[in-house]
């Protein structure tokens, strides 16, 4: 009886393990995507904010 009862829980666990595994090419793939969008969205609105901010600097120096 307590045989059986450890060969149960033995056997839950790593099913649960198992389980809560994930999906390993997914979120590769999301992480490989999200680091595109960023490099994408810096290269596009890079030189605008550079801009900005050299504007900034030099009202700011101004007075």
């Amino acid at each position: 009886m307590i045989r059986t009862l450890t060969h149960r829980l033995h056997a839950g666990l790593f099913r649960t393990i198992d389980d809560e595994r994930g999906d390993v090419p997914g979120w590769v793939l999301i992480t490989l995507m999200t680091a595109g969008l960023v490099v994408l969205i810096w290269a596009l609105a890079g030189p605008a904010l550079a801009g900005l901010f050299e504007q900034a600097i030099e009202r700011v120096s101004g007075f």
